[in-house]
């Protein structure tokens, strides 16, 4: 199979609405690809990431590249090997020849394959295929049921191993995916409601656990014997970070677990430091002062102890578990009730706290990694949103030279694409305008006038006031003084809130 295949079904991908017709798209490519190596990395490289975490690649590296060639003549499997070639350069003189090995590989890329890799490799290879669409194309590539290929991936940080067991071996090599722990596996998720009464409607007046939603990030560490890893909500190992979080976990009387929780900076008096402190102190991002800083940690759901498996397992269970095995003091506090009075006061409470708010659980449900349910429900003291900007105005008069006005956009679930709600220029302060101007101009695909257009990758969080019928804008709705919150490095688009999350808030 040549690379130029895969491109090919990309741009296939990208210039179609319809979820039908993408999932055709990716299940062709599939088909053609041998049931092995080759697979796993066509899968790969349709999915938007390489398979290798880090390949030593950057901005600057790929800023310069060869003249393209005329004809393709590269196979997936060639620029796999190159990637892990690149990510194994160290030591003296590792630049030069990483540099090197760069022009020798992207000389024998047409231009469209230049293109392709390059953004690859960056991270900004998006065309509407999320990892969901790309699961439902493997399953119809296999000839194997969704139900089988879901199960899978709830234990696959990757859709790769996924698509090159179901080629393969079919539903029973799917069956072999399963929980280890040291490898990550696919978060819950919590979808949205406005308001604590609107959470407690839709667990029908049952009793159900209202956990305090910390603003830090999220953290699953996995335990087996000694051995401690710990991964972000997008897979990420960043154990070495997180010195506070390891000895904790090997504190544990235990052989083996899996724990949910989030990682967040304290002050003084135990409030929650700004988001963008603990971010700095993991490693997001660079701010002098808050590097050595102590980070806390508390647990919230554990999903592996000691050789038994919990996913499955009803929530009561799981925190059952998760109070005999970790200390009262790392557990995210959190409330069993069923009386609306009782959860609006503590939400309150735990709001005057300096907390986000609280995510509201069924009692009865099982983990349901990679899966935004709705066992799990957020309630935050404001409205917010996590959309993904899809173009960007020029600003006039003091933020002239500025990218300034962002289109806002909430995915689409039947299709995958993006649907416009609105526009904002508020709340974003210089320091942000200046790094928005250098981020969008990066992601630019064509202009109209003063707008630049962009692909949809980058997510924003937005506070607004309420959401209104509107014939202005194509999702039929606009959200009424929308503002920017802050930047979410930390989620990909996939993870945006979809249409059905904005019609539910204006309901």
């Amino acid at each position: 199979m040549l690379l130029s295949e895969v491109v090919t079904t990309h741009a296939a991908v990208a210039a179609t609405r319809s979820r039908l017709r993408k999932r055709e798209l990716l299940a062709g490519a599939l088909r053609s690809a041998d049931p092995g190596d080759e697979v796993e990395v066509v899968a790969a490289f349709l999915s938007g990431r390489p398979r290798q975490r880090r390949t030593g690649l950057g901005w600057r590296t790929l800023a310069r590249l060869p003249a393209p060639a005329l004809e393709p003549s590269l196979s997936p499997l060639d620029v796999d090997e190159a990637l892990s070639r690149f990510a194994a350069f160290a030591g003296a003189g590792s630049q030069t020849a990483r540099l090197a090995a760069v022009a020798e590989l992207f000389a024998l890329a047409t231009a469209d394959e230049q293109d392709f890799v390059r953004r690859l490799v960056l991270g900004e290879l998006r065309q509407g295929a999320l990892d969901s669409l790309l699961l439902d194309a493997i399953a119809a590539a296999a000839e194997v049921p969704l139900a089988r290929v879901r199960r899978a991936a709830m234990f696959s940080a990757y859709s790769g191993p996924i698509a090159r067991a179901a080629l393969a071996g079919g539903a029973d090599a799917l069956a072999a995916f399963r929980l280890e722990p040291g490898r990550p596996v696919r978060p819950m998720l919590a979808s949205s409601a406005p308001d604590v009464a609107a959470a407690l409607e839709r667990f029908g007046g049952a009793q159900v656990a209202a956990d305090t939603k910390l603003d830090g990030i999220r953290v699953q560490v996995h335990r087996t014997g000694d051995d401690v890893a710990v991964f972000t909500r997008s897979l990420d190992d960043i154990t070495e970070r997180l010195p506070e979080v390891v000895a904790l976990a090997r504190s544990l009387d235990v052989r083996a677990v899996v724990l949910d929780g989030e990682a967040l900076l304290l002050d003084d008096a135990g409030r929650p430091r700004p988001f963008q402190d603990t971010a700095a102190r993991t490693g997001t991002h660079e701010t002098d002062g808050v590097t050595t800083m102590p980070l806390t940690v508390r647990f919230f759901d554990v999903l592996h102890h000691d050789g038994t498996d919990l996913i499955d397992a009803p929530t009561s269970e799981r925190l059952a578990v998760l109070d005999d095995v970790v200390p009262p003091d790392a557990i995210v506090p959190r409330l069993f009730s069923a009386d609306l009075d009782d959860l609006a006061e503590y939400f309150t409470a735990t709001v005057a706290a300096g907390q986000e708010g609280l995510v509201i659980k069924a009692l009865d449900a099982p983990y349901e990694a990679g899966r935004r349910g709705t066992a799990w429900v957020k309630v935050k003291p404001r409205h917010t949103l996590d959309l993904v900007v899809l173009a960007v105005e020029w600003g006039s008069g003091r933020r002239q030279g500025w990218l300034s006005n962002i289109w806002l956009g909430a995915r689409d679930p039947a299709s995958g694409d993006f649907v416009m709600l609105g526009k904002t220029f508020k709340g974003m302060t210089d320091e942000m305008l200046t790094w928005q101007t250098e981020r969008f101009l990066g992601l630019e695909t064509h202009r109209e006038g003063h707008v630049v257009h962009v692909r949809p990758e980058q997510v924003v969080e937005i506070a607004f006031d309420g959401v209104q019928r509107s014939t202005r804008y194509p999702g039929g709705m606009a959200l009424r003084f929308a503002r920017v919150l802050r930047y979410r490095d930390d989620k990909p688009a996939a993870e945006a809130d979809t249409l059905d999350t904005v019609r539910a808030l204006g309901s």
